[in-house]
């Protein structure tokens, strides 16, 4: 077997492990228990699932014969990926679906699977496929983390710069108003979830022009 092989398929490996290491920290731990009560920490949840498990455990299958991409690439567009996970976040951060997931267990698996799902349709999407990727799921993976980068951003900095909260039935945690847990939880998510897509994106972005200066040298 080809050395160069065999360690890219370590790598693989501790991606997957560190992946659902990700996923058992965000829902074994004390977080699930703590989001009843606190956003930041609901919202560190929310980062975990699809900033960190997402991306370490597509990164894992790409390319492998587990790549969905592979098979099934009309299925696995970057940029409707993109869109289908802002609608799904959005619509899980408004008071009436996020009470719903702060408040029971059913709302909360389902909002956490729902998470999970988009974030790894997003990161599949943009870093699967057959290897070296074609420039168009290149550049479509770029737009598509791009835009994700963005409207997390957005959302973060909405909820951390609101002027009230945006959760009536949110009461704040411990010494901190619900005002200062909403700003906090924003804050994370416009930190975390904005710059892990961003250089998602950048990443792309650079494995794009590679390829273009590869294909000059061939030509040439």
């Amino acid at each position: 077997m080809d050395y160069s092989t065999l360690r890219y398929g370590k790598v693989q490996v501790w991606l997957l492990l560190l992946g659902l290491l990700s996923l058992a920290v965000a829902w074994s731990g004390p977080l699930p228990q703590l989001a009843h009560h606190a956003f930041f920490a609901h919202m560190t949840m929310h980062m975990l699932v699809v900033a960190v498990a997402a991306p370490l455990l597509s990164l894992a299958i790409a390319g492998s014969r587990f790549d969905p991409v592979i098979k099934y690439p009309v299925f696995f567009a970057p940029i409707p990926a993109s869109v289908a996970e802002l609608i799904i976040v959005w619509a899980w951060h408004a008071p009436g679906l996020h009470h719903l997931a702060r408040m029971t267990s059913w709302g909360l698996v389902a909002e956490q699977g729902s998470f999970l799902l988009a974030g790894v349709a997003v990161w599949i999407s943009a870093f699967g496929g057959t290897s070296p990727r074609s420039r168009s799921r290149s550049a479509a993976g770029v737009i598509g983390l791009l835009l994700t980068s963005m409207h997390m951003t957005l959302l973060g900095a909405l909820l951390a710069l609101a002027p009230r909260s945006v959760y009536a039935h949110h009461q704040g945690f411990s010494t901190m108003s619900a005002m200062q847990d909403q700003h906090l939880g924003g804050a994370i998510m416009l930190v975390v979830g904005g710059i892990v897509y961003l250089s998602g994106g950048l990443w792309l972005t650079v494995d794009l022009l590679w390829l273009k200066s590869q294909r000059k040298e061939l030509s040439s």
